[in-house]
């Protein structure tokens, strides 16, 4: 983050991954969506983009190189992001994504570092997008299930942002902390959320939204990313005994352009999810704030 004097603070991120769908032009829609994700989350309006991309010098059609910049564009433009440039480089992987500049009111930024005891939290998008990501790698997806996951991945988090950022929102100052749920999982996330604000954070897995299809098919398609998760972050998880084994693949899903978590006080809780859901965000409470202890995420 860099604050101009007397205006607007400059918030900047980055992000680039290879193909997770085979249509080059949803591709780039995807990426461009999640390469914003990191600006809405904290509380930001990204302004411009700088598109990143990796292209073989052979076995890629240029009309399938254009798809790609054209679905990133539009997405850019639905999002009201200026397309300044871009870099691209040749790569045997395909890679394609945004370095973008967002700009936030510097006395208003949403950290994943300010969790309070007795907040509620809120997750705005279902989970599972690593589960399908896998099975389309080996085919193992449904038409339906592929087109489930593929019109969430493709979602801008712009409107809830603009509820929970809102300077005009009476109920905007109860929202305490925000993070995007992107590679690490809602369980990386979460685990960083409250080891940053000094809490320990409740997830009730029963409540947790789930993409259709998606528990179904969790055993036969954890992705790699999965299982870095869970190295990393399980000693610190505490699971109650009645979560199944698919529900904890889930929490340790990486996600791409997954949705916000939000950490709001309970006494505004309501009102915000009221905003949220007439803004058209299926959000839902999945857990609460507690006091430090032992364990620092608990999903029960």
């Amino acid at each position: 983050m860099y604050a101009w004097e007397g205006g607007p603070a400059l918030v900047q991120t980055v992000d680039f991954f290879t193909p997770i769908v085979d249509d080059p032009y949803i591709y780039g829609q995807i990426a461009a969506a999640n390469s914003l994700s990191d600006v809405y989350a904290m509380g930001g309006r990204p302004v411009t983009a700088l598109a990143i991309a990796a292209f073989p010098q052979d076995g890629l059609h240029t009309d399938d190189i254009a798809q790609i910049f054209r679905g990133g564009f539009d997405k850019l433009r639905e999002a009201g992001v200026a397309l300044l440039g871009g870099h691209t480089i040749q790569d045997r992987e395909i890679k394609f994504g945004y370095a973008v500049t967002g700009a936030v009111d510097p006395k208003r930024i949403l950290t994943n570092t300010n969790a309070r005891p007795g907040d509620r939290l809120i997750l705005t998008k279902p989970l599972g997008t690593g589960i399908v990501g896998t099975a389309i790698k080996f085919g193992r997806a449904s038409d339906d299930l592929i087109d489930r996951a593929v019109a969430q991945m493709r979602t801008l988090n712009k409107a809830a942002a603009e509820v929970i950022a809102n300077p005009a929102s009476p109920h905007a100052r109860s929202v305490h902390a925000c993070t995007d749920i992107t590679g690490f999982g809602l369980a990386g996330h979460a685990s960083e959320m409250a080891i940053g604000s000094n809490v320990t954070i409740e997830i009730e897995a029963g409540a947790l939204p789930i993409i259709p299809g998606v528990l179904e098919i969790a055993s036969q398609n954890k992705s790699g990313g999965m299982n870095t998760n869970k190295d990393h972050f399980a000693a610190a998880i505490e699971f109650g005994a009645q979560v199944s084994d698919e529900r904890r693949d889930l929490v340790f899903d990486p996600q791409t352009s997954g949705g916000l978590l939000i950490s709001v006080g309970a006494e505004s809780a309501d009102q915000v999810m009221f905003s949220l859901t007439k803004a058209g965000i299926q959000a839902v409470f999945v857990g609460f704030v507690k006091p430090p202890s032992d364990k620092r995420l608990r999903i029960g």
